[in-house]
């Protein structure tokens, strides 16, 4: 079942399909519909393309660039990029620090970051987690002492996402290490190539390098780079990450994964068989379809809620978005691995049943897909954090 649009709806859904027939990147697509892992230049070439459209920070402020798009037309160009396999606007640009700044920037940090923030000409790296302080972020020990007219900042980030490409890093750092934890925390901006900066390749458990440990010795930054008012910092967190548990939930990527898990399911294997005819795994697939449009339609209520309201409050709502939305990323992923069964672990036996036409070089990444998304209920706050969440803003318990 399809949700209805109006027109004016439905003619934006079909601007944006032919945009991204028409000008998006064939070899992306197909890299992210096959669970490739993606080059920064892959990233640069999507974002680049919906930048020069109007459509890469389509939901900023209109006097910094915004396009004033409806939350339905939001929704409308997520689910349409997910369901053509392309990366959504870099995230740590669109929906992390631009809009802090947007936000809460001087009228200085505005004018110097907000432009190369939107184009990309700056990639930004999202420095919050530590080793000590995930989850539990506000336990964080990185440092930032005032020194005159620069802060020296000392300590270490982890889980930094593909900060091996970026050009500058957005940090929580302690300041007022005397005042209650959440209360001490400030919002600094930090070029990479400040001396005393070492970044350092964690390599998942699927194999690839996608994040890292980020260490600052001894680094002296700008005071000027400080958003905001010092240890005001967890407000603008806070902020921010209600707009990244938005994303997290991607539900185009999960209705796009189930179109290809009853596509495969349906093709016989070597002996003539089909899953699809496993009345249990019918069963299974039909609850995760059910399940996505309960959170696409949840997402939309959301998204109308916010319309018109305060933005720097963020909804905590959107800790249920994060939660339902990582788990059914981890249950598609869960039946295409069922689907790809021996054959995600064997090219012999892939080539075995490989006959005419049949494209089975999907199976080649569905097991480093599988574990990638183990990590899913982690991060962003995990998904227990998130339940505290729900039930002290929501049922006051």
């Amino acid at each position: 079942m399809e949700l209805e649009f109006t027109k004016d709806e439905t003619a934006f859904r079909d601007e944006v399909r032919n945009f991204i027939e028409t000008e998006m990147p064939k070899d992306v697509a197909f890299k992210m519909a096959h669970d490739r892992e993606l080059e920064k230049e892959d990233f640069i070439k999507v974002h680049r393309k919906l930048y020069e459209k109007g459509w890469a920070t389509a939901h900023w402020p209109k006097e910094y660039g915004g396009a004033d798009w409806t939350p339905v037309q939001r929704h409308i160009f997520g689910e349409e990029m997910q369901r053509a396999s392309l990366p959504m606007p870099l995230e740590f640009n669109a929906n992390m620090v631009g809009p802090v700044i947007a936000h809460f920037g001087s009228k200085e940090q505005k004018e110097k970051f907000l432009q190369p923030t939107a184009s990309l000409e700056i990639w930004w790296g999202q420095g919050f987690s530590e080793p000590g302080a995930g989850s539990d972020l506000a336990s964080l020990k990185t440092t930032a002492v005032r020194d005159g007219n620069e802060y020296i900042i000392n300590g270490q980030k982890t889980w930094t996402t593909l900060g091996h490409f970026a050009d500058w890093i957005f940090c929580l750092v302690r300041t007022d290490p005397t005042a209650k934890k959440q209360k001490g925390i400030s919002f600094i901006l930090v070029d990479m190539k400040t001396p005393g900066i070492e970044v350092r390749p964690i390599i998942t458990v699927e194999g690839n390098h996608e994040v890292n440990e980020v260490f600052f010795d001894n680094v002296r930054v700008p005071a000027e780079n400080l958003v905001g008012e010092e240890n005001r910092g967890w407000d603008y967190a806070k902020f921010l990450l209600s707009n990244e548990r938005f994303g997290i939930a991607k539900i185009g990527v999960a209705k796009q994964r189930m179109q290809r898990i009853k596509s495969y399911a349906k093709t016989p294997d070597a002996n003539g068989e089909k899953l699809w005819d496993d009345a249990v795994f019918r069963a299974r697939f039909l609850q995760t379809a059910a399940d996505i449009k309960a959170l696409e339609i949840t997402q939309l209520r959301i998204l109308a809620k916010q319309q018109g309201h305060d933005s720097d409050a963020p909804d905590p709502l959107t800790s249920m978005l994060k939660i339902k939305g990582s788990e059914l990323q981890q249950a598609t992923t869960e039946l295409l691995l069922e689907v790809a069964g021996k054959d995600s672990e064997s090219p012999q036996i892939r080539e075995i049943y490989k006959s005419g036409n049949q494209d089975f070089e999907w199976l080649d990444a569905v097991a480093s897909s599988y574990f990638n998304n183990r990590k899913l209920s982690i991060y962003g706050g995990s998904n227990e954090i998130q339940h505290n969440i729900l039930s002290k803003a929501i049922m006051g318990f």
